[in-house]
């Protein structure tokens, strides 16, 4: 370690440059990894808010809740108790006068189910009849709507009041907005044959036993969210060759350091110093290079976390980001162990006499 230190110390440029290497891939794989995490997030921050264990589709849905369609008759079959709930899903465009217009999801449900219960605000209240909304907060934070404004959904010539905000209220990259069932049968032009897109349970074991109805688990239906194993994927491989190349450019960087300290390495071998002993400075100072790296990286995250806009889908997640960090720092001792051969099997008569 004393070793490691002395040529930090000595080589201040050489190794300056090495840690502003790693300080640039760290941030990056950090930025990524918050990114990856906060689209995530904005996929499934409502269905995450419901606490279900599993969600009952039309069979021929394809696992789209968008697509699938209750009728009245196979919800009344179903017996529902108190932890399941129907819900309703439409694609919607909100539109404000001297408001830009906005693609949003629109959620229906029952005002005595765990749904509207379990519906957290931070302002105003929760619907009391079928043309009051609750909306996400990207409105009120992005698009400035305020409470006991009036908006117009979709074609429809009736206002719809905000009487509430609620916060992480997204699904599918798109802010939700909560209302009533029967708002929902306006909003997707049903006729009163159906009365839901999906029943949503807190119960792993619920079993529809209806014709054309299936249950799924929660895993299953995310995973079919459109793009979001893909977009997952996607992140997952980014920073997967991130941390091969953070490998290889570590490896690279300390076995040319090493080659050109042969000659002190073979003078310290003639004095008796073991080889054993050069090893260890060696993987000491990359980790020392590494942690140094990572510290300086994660300091312009946390200044990253405070200053970026709230536009921008990002979720600092410090459990992750820890892992990251302790999978670069692992990423790097097995980079310095490259070296390791070459100071092994250094000869100081043929280094010293060349």
């Amino acid at each position: 370690m004393f070793l490691a230190l002395k040529e930090i110390k000595y080589e201040k440029l050489r190794y300056g440059l090495i840690i502003a290497m790693i300080v640039l891939v760290s941030y990056l794989i950090f930025i990524l990894s918050s990114l990856s995490l906060g689209l995530s997030k904005e996929n499934t921050a409502a269905i995450e808010s419901w606490d279900m264990k599993s969600i009952v589709l039309n069979k021929d849905a394809d696992l789209s809740l968008r697509q699938s369609l209750i009728t009245k008759e196979q919800a009344h079959d179903l017996n529902l108790g108190n932890k399941q709930a129907l819900l309703g899903q439409a694609g919607i465009v909100v539109k404000g006068r001297n408001h830009e217009k906005v693609a949003s999801q629109f959620l229906g449900i029952e005002s005595d189910s765990f749904l509207a219960h379990d519906l957290t605000l931070t302002s105003g209240h929760k619907p009391t009849n079928k043309h009051e909304i609750v909306m996400d907060t990207a409105f009120q934070d992005q698009y400035h709507y305020k409470l006991g404004q009036s908006v117009k959904l979709n074609s429809l010539t009736t206002p719809y009041k905000i009487v509430g905000f609620t916060k992480n209220a997204k699904i599918n990259i798109a802010p939700a907005i909560y209302g009533k069932l029967s708002a929902w049968s306006d909003l997707k032009n049903t006729n009163s044959q159906f009365v839901a897109s999906a029943i949503v349970s807190q119960t792993k074991d619920f079993n529809p036993h209806v014709d054309n109805l299936k249950s799924y688990a929660t895993k299953k239906f995310v995973d079919k969210l459109p793009g979001y194993a893909a977009q997952n994927a996607t992140f997952e491989m980014m920073i997967g060759f991130l941390m091969v190349i953070s490998l290889i450019v570590i490896a690279v960087f300390l076995y040319i350091i090493t080659i050109q300290k042969l000659p002190n390495y073979a003078v310290l071998r003639v004095q008796g110093i073991p080889a054993s002993f050069l090893v260890k400075a060696t993987i000491a100072q990359s980790s020392i290079l590494v942690l140094s790296g990572l510290i300086i990286g994660a300091l312009l995250t946390t200044i990253t976390a405070f200053i970026i806009p709230k536009a921008v889908p990002m979720a600092f997640n410090l459990p992750l980001l820890t892992a990251v960090g302790g999978g670069l720092l692992v990423i790097s001792i097995l980079g310095s162990l490259i070296p390791v051969k070459t100071i092994l099997k250094v000869d100081p008569v043929s280094v010293i006499g060349g």
